[in-house]
């Protein structure tokens, strides 16, 4: 009998971690991540981005310069901290991507997109550590930086490391998809190709990110940062950043 029920359970439980993958990645869960351009809102406006080509260089940078070398880091050794119950690797991962985030507005979105990503996490899925990490914020001990708090999601969701960092890279993707969209440079036929063609990148991507220690995170898209930067002085935004 026993022989019967294990392979259901097993599969239940690939079914269930499948479901929390899309889930987590899915632009309908509320965490604001789907706001923001990355700077494309004022790169378009000032016609550095105008063709699809010009849109998959900027991911590309973006992906091997920063979300890669940085965001993702950070997200895997939180999703390890929380994984070993060790709260400290979180806090340390969140305090050297706050140092490594120097565009003001970057932190702000980060921030207010770790919150909100926070507070729905912790109404769907009840657990002592998200609840410490709450309060830390509240005493200002935790940045709350969306990319270290969807590594501990993730993990506390029971995703391994490879499925939250995907999960975590797609919803960066479809979000520039998306937005490339509402701006008028991308049709949804060219998203959908684009999004195939980016699946190459991000598998070199999460490979280098697995291989780095937090003491070695960097960031380097200065023409990014200054449109970044430029986004606030914008006479119409559809976005955040």
């Amino acid at each position: 009998m026993n022989h019967t029920i294990k392979p259901q359970q097993d599969c239940q439980s690939t079914i269930k971690q499948k479901l929390t993958l899309m889930q987590l990645s899915d632009s309908f869960f509320p965490s604001g991540s789907y706001t923001q351009s990355h700077g494309l809102e004022s790169l378009v406006q000032s016609n550095q981005v105008q063709q699809p080509e010009d849109f998959i260089s900027f991911v590309q940078i973006l992906l091997r310069n920063k979300i890669g070398t940085c965001d993702l880091v950070a997200l895997i050794h939180s999703h390890k901290g929380i994984s070993l119950k060790n709260l400290a690797q979180v806090r340390q991962a969140d305090k050297q991507l706050f140092a490594q985030t120097a565009i003001a507005i970057s932190r702000q979105t980060q921030r207010q997109s770790g919150r909100a990503l926070l507070m729905v996490a912790q109404s769907t899925w009840q657990n002592k550590q998200l609840e410490t990490l709450a309060k830390d914020r509240i005493a200002n001990n935790f940045n709350c930086l969306h990319p270290v708090v969807f590594g501990a999601v993730g993990s506390i969701a029971g995703l391994d490391l490879t499925d939250t960092s995907l999960a975590f890279l797609h919803g960066f993707i479809t979000g520039l998809l998306g937005a490339g969209i509402r701006l008028g440079i991308l049709g949804h036929l060219q998203a959908q190709q684009i999004s195939l063609e980016l699946s190459a990148d991000i598998e070199t991507v999460l490979s280098t990110a697995l291989s780095m220690d937090l003491e070695r995170m960097y960031s380097c898209t200065p023409a990014i940062d200054l449109a970044q930067m430029r986004h606030g002085r914008l006479n119409s935004r559809l976005f955040a950043s």
